[in-house]
């Protein structure tokens, strides 16, 4: 008797395997302290990205054109040079902080790093391992394309070709061109990435666009296929990337999120505040006080027809001295900010409402003010945290609070998540309600009871989807075969995020089995799209939402304020 073969695997099941062979490929290469990119363990992670094929990384996997977009993408998450690096350490906080070296703090993630010599780059990891697999996926990439800047280099027998001589004499002699030479410098310069001079000119300016923080387009393009170049004729120039023992020893327990905790509760307890309603808001740090605040402090500044409109403007380049006007106003009335020092990453606003002026609020806000001066909730509103680091900072917050002489859990009445997520079924700017999330890669899943719904959204001309969420293990780790059949499969899922499942998780710890806060608080989720990962041009790589992130930023925001202050109509679900 012959048994049938089994059925080849589906491309969705494939990149599902590759994701769990680069992870656990990763988790092994941290344990060990080191590897080489090039070596057999980096060409195992180097195999699965190829097999996966992430929508962020576009031609990844074609073997001479360099991806322009997934670049921009990376860079803009790494710090400025490391295209000229070789050894790559990845440190938790070890007392850099207080050495000579130049902090470098990359445009679009929160961490310090620093440029040791002409060599090495540290970069402090104080995220958990979320923010490890993000670096070394994007390193990946980074030395990927590098390969092909340097295979693009050199001609057939072994010489370099005019256009890596031209580019070579331009950074030479110190990387900038004036309006004359520069479309000719970009002619050389498409020739060495594969790409049209249209395409090039494009990355040209978006890396012109956070210039400060990378080393413009010119110079990295050189500085990664020369060390390449040199890893393949030099002897020890190996590219490196190492994990310091103090980094292998304290991930994952929690010593950065306790400390973010405990200074957040001991200035609850100094100011005697322990006792109010407290509502947690993770969001971005201006939303909330733009609300609240604004529209007091700006009365005789500027005219505005809507909060939408105020914050058009203060979100303008020229809207810098408004902002101040906000800033100052907000911290005379009962906003306390207290900076991180952990090293976290994560800036907290303590609002008082007690001081705030509920008369003063904006009419778009519905709201009680004998809710608000009767109960004088207190906002602690939290920077987004990154992937794990969520569950590790909402853990320790919700836990109790202990000195030797006493002990007392936050009177936490409400939890809200305002974020921003990948949206399946929509578009930009599109909101999503979620009913559950799903942790990619585990069998772990958390319905829950969102004390949000369709309905409070529905008539702001949005698209407004409610349904399961998936919290993956890294936005750059998705391609369309995985995303599809999340969508289309009985999940039914309609967007991606990093972060729910991890809150969730210490949220159902704390209220339901710990006990730390009351089983009966209140939860918000709600996530606007930052793209669109299944339409081609509508990735995180295409670039920032600019405008289009604000009414939807905002519009959460209100609903959240007015759930808070006492005059919500309640939905079916309440």
């Amino acid at each position: 008797m012959h048994l049938d073969p089994s059925p080849p695997l589906t491309r969705a099941q494939e990149s599902r395997v590759a994701i769990e062979r680069l992870y656990i490929t990763m988790r092994h290469l941290f344990n060990r302290g080191f590897y080489k990119p090039s070596g057999v363990s980096g060409e195992e992670i180097r195999r699965a990205l190829l097999t996966l094929q992430p929508e962020i990384y576009g031609l990844v996997g074609d073997p001479q054109r360099v991806e322009l977009d997934g670049l921009v993408y990376v860079m803009d998450r790494l710090p400025k040079g490391i295209e000229a690096c070789r050894v790559i350490t990845l440190a938790s906080r070890e007392g850099f902080e207080h050495s000579h070296f130049p902090v470098l703090v990359p445009a679009k993630r929160r961490r310090n790093c620093y440029r040791i010599d002409a060599e090495q780059m540290v970069i402090e990891v104080t995220n958990g391992r979320s923010e490890i697999y993000d670096i070394l996926t994007h390193l990946t990439f980074m030395f990927m394309e590098a390969d092909k800047i340097r295979r693009n280099a050199f001609q057939e027998r072994g010489s370099r070709t005019r256009e890596w001589e031209k580019l070579e004499a331009i950074v030479q002699s110190g990387g900038t061109v004036n309006d004359d030479d520069r479309e000719l410098a970009l002619m050389y310069l498409s020739s060495i990435l594969g790409r049209t001079f249209e395409e090039t000119q494009q990355a040209y300016h978006r890396f012109e666009e956070t210039a400060g923080t990378n080393s413009g387009l010119f110079q990295i393009v050189y500085s990664l296929g020369n060390v390449s170049i040199q890893e393949l004729r030099e002897q020890k120039s190996d590219r490196e990337i190492n994990f310091t023992p103090m980094l292998r020893e304290r991930i994952g327990q929690h010593l950065y999120g306790e400390r973010w905790a405990t200074r957040l509760k001991q200035y609850i307890r100094e100011h005697n505040l322990q006792k109010r309603p407290i509502h947690i808001i993770s969001a971005n740090p201006h939303s909330v006080m733009n609300c609240l605040y604004a529209p007091a402090a700006l009365a005789d500044a500027t005219s505005w027809d809507s909060l939408y409109d105020l914050a058009l403007k203060l979100s303008q380049p020229g809207g810098r001295d408004l902002r101040k006007q906000v800033i100052d106003y907000a911290n005379e009335h009962g906003m306390h900010v207290l900076e991180d020092i952990a090293g976290t990453s994560l800036l907290v606003q303590l609002i008082d409402t007690a001081k705030l002026d509920a008369t003063l609020l904006s009419p778009e806000i519905k709201h009680d003010p004998d809710v608000v001066q009767t109960t004088k909730p207190l906002l602690l509103v939290m920077d987004y945290a990154f992937g794990e680091q969520a569950f590790e900072t909402m853990d320790e917050l919700l836990k109790p609070y202990e000195t030797a002489t006493e002990s007392y859990s936050l009177n936490v009445a409400s939890i809200s998540i305002v974020g921003k997520a990948g949206i399946l079924t929509g578009g930009k700017g599109d909101l999503m309600i979620p009913t559950a999330h799903i942790f990619e890669g585990t069998a772990d899943n958390y319905p829950l009871d969102n004390d949000f719904s369709k309905e409070d959204f529905d008539g702001n001309g949005l698209g407004v989807y409610e349904g399961a969420m998936i919290t993956v293990l890294g936005t750059s780790l998705q391609n369309k075969d995985v995303l599809s059949y999340f969508r289309s499969s009985s999940w039914n899922a309609i967007g991606l995020e990093m972060e729910g499942a991890h809150y969730q998780k210490a949220i159902q710890a704390q209220s339901k089995i710990r006990g730390s806060v009351s089983a009966e608080l209140k939860v918000r989720y709600a996530y606007y799209a930052s793209d669109n990962p299944l339409l081609t041009g509508a990735t995180l790589a295409s670039g920032s939402l600019g405008a289009l992130g604000v009414k939807p930023t905002y519009l959460i925001t209100v609903k959240c304020l007015e759930k808070i202050l006492g005059q919500r109509k309640k939905s079916n679900k309440q």
